[in-house]
């Protein structure tokens, strides 16, 4: 929904009933007043509700992308960030000479980050339904490769020696690229064990 009018007997009211339906907060909305509350004589004859429209100043793309760049300008980090979106999701890239540590070991600091984002903007859309991705200098894209290449490997020796082997502890998205790979895999089946943040997929034999 790109805009909604709404009425109430005050100008708040509107706007809140506005915003409710729009799901998003006042301080990203441009609010154009229709006609204003009229209590008419007595305050019955000729009355007026407050009358509003309501739309985003800044659609989900383009909001996390200006706070991805101020975020990075706080941080001190000269970084260049690209937001695109499609049905399923919103995947904010970014790339730049020192960007790196926004990475972490084994993506950790990536992985926060990302969830401090997805809980950011979802306060300003509280009706987003899409999947929130960051990414880093295509991280993502060379982590899941590597993943795959390792859920291969150890599927041989599972199958091979006839015992189940653990991963080491991965994110909810790794863990997807690991059962994924091995779905279709001959010989093995894939299962999670152990609590967030120390779950680990077990490759076990069929």
């Amino acid at each position: 929904m790109n805009e909604c009018e709404a009425t109430g007997k005050t100008l708040n009211e509107a706007v809140e009933k506005a915003l409710t339906s729009l799901g998003i907060k006042k301080e990203n909305a441009v609010i154009e007043i229709k006609e204003e509350p009229n209590q008419g004589l007595l305050g019955l004859l000729g009355s007026k509700s407050a009358r509003v429209v309501v739309k985003p100043e800044k659609g989900p793309e383009k909001y996390v992308k200006t706070y991805m760049e101020e975020l990075l300008k706080h941080m001190g980090i000269d970084g260049q960030v690209i937001a695109n979106e499609d049905n399923e999701k919103i995947k904010i890239e970014i790339y730049g000479q020192d960007v790196g540590s926004l990475i972490g070991r084994r993506g950790k600091t990536l992985s926060d980050m990302q969830y401090l984002i997805s809980v950011v903007i979802r306060r300003q859309f509280s009706e987003l339904k899409k999947m929130i991705v960051l990414d880093v200098e295509n991280y993502r894209e060379r982590r899941e490769k590597t993943l795959a290449q390792l859920a291969k490997s150890v599927a041989r020796k599972v199958k091979e020696e006839g015992k189940e082997k653990k991963l080491e502890p991965m994110t909810p998205q790794e863990r997807r690229v690991i059962h994924l790979t091995l779905q279709d895999y001959p010989g093995v089946t894939t299962t999670s064990s152990g609590e967030e943040p120390y779950r680990k997929v077990v490759i076990v034999p069929r």
